[in-house]
Parts: structure tokens; sequence; C-alpha cells
């Protein structure tokens, strides 16, 4: 670097430039990747519309994988409030079903329709259960059980 510039930044590689018509104070020409000075390094364009495509390509990659895990999730949230939401169905139905015991936490229970009073009721004993046969007015629905937070759940063997 000449003396003849000014270097109100004193700094070894540092100059200020009036290449524009006005002060540019404390214009460093290795900071720039591009020449700064007639006769400087030759050099290429940088390829902005490739880049910008690379770059879009990355985003919408890193975007999809998020996207697709973010789904995942939904669709466990899904399988569980369809699995709530049966659990209410089926808890209704036994509310609304007859029965003359004390039901009992854990244990399983069957809903049967009774076809010749025309009524829905829970009973204990499975259609395996009974000694001379499944009565003949009886069609059984669904096993559930009681669980502990007052609902019902199919049991599904």
């Amino acid at each position: 670097m000449s003396d003849d510039k000014p270097n109100s930044a004193k700094g070894r590689t540092s100059y200020d430039s009036n290449s524009t018509g006005s002060l540019i104070p404390f214009f460093n020409r290795n900071v720039s990747e591009y020449p700064t000075e007639a006769g400087g390094v030759n050099f290429d364009l940088v390829p902005v519309t490739k880049q910008k495509d690379i770059m879009i390509n990355h985003a919408r990659m890193y975007a999809k994988q998020e996207y697709d895990r973010i789904m995942e999730l939904v669709a466990v949230l899904e399988k569980q409030a369809n699995d709530i939401k049966r659990r209410l169905d089926i808890t209704d139905a036994i509310h609304s079903a007859e029965y003359h015991f004390q039901t009992v936490m854990g244990q399983c229970y069957w809903l049967v329709w009774d076809t010749r009073k025309e009524k829905t009721l829970l009973v204990h004993l499975g259609p395996a259960a009974w000694s001379t046969g499944i009565p003949a007015n009886y069609k059984y629905q669904m096993q559930v059980k009681y669980m502990g937070d007052h609902t019902w759940m199919e049991i599904i063997d």
C-alpha cells in the first residue's frame, strides 16, 4: 500500500477510498471476495440462481422431514383420540344397559342384546361359560372391562 493514500483507520491492509467519487473510510481489500482495484485478480460470478435452487431444495428437504415427523405425531394423537372416543361410546352403552349387580374395577363383563326383552344387558358370563349353552335370546356384542378411570374398554381376544 502506498503512503499517498489516506488511511484514517491506520490499518495495515485498509485505506480510505474515493473510487466512487465520495470518501469510503476504512476500505479493506482483504475482506472483499472481489477485486477492489483495476488490475486485480480475475473472478467468476457467483451462480446465484444455482445457489438459490440448492438452498430451496435443502429447505424443502428439511421442512419435509419435519412435516413428516409432525404428521407421525398427529397420527399417534389421532389414534389416541379415537381410542378415547371409543371408550366413551362403550361407557355410554354400558350405562344405558340393564344390570343388577355391583361392577368391580378391573373385572371383565359381557355386553349382550336380549332379543326377548329387546334391551342391552351387562352380564358376568361369557359365551363359553354357560354349562348348558348360551341362552337362545342372547346375542353377545362385546367383552368389556371396567377401568380405573370409570370408563369401559372393549377387550378383544
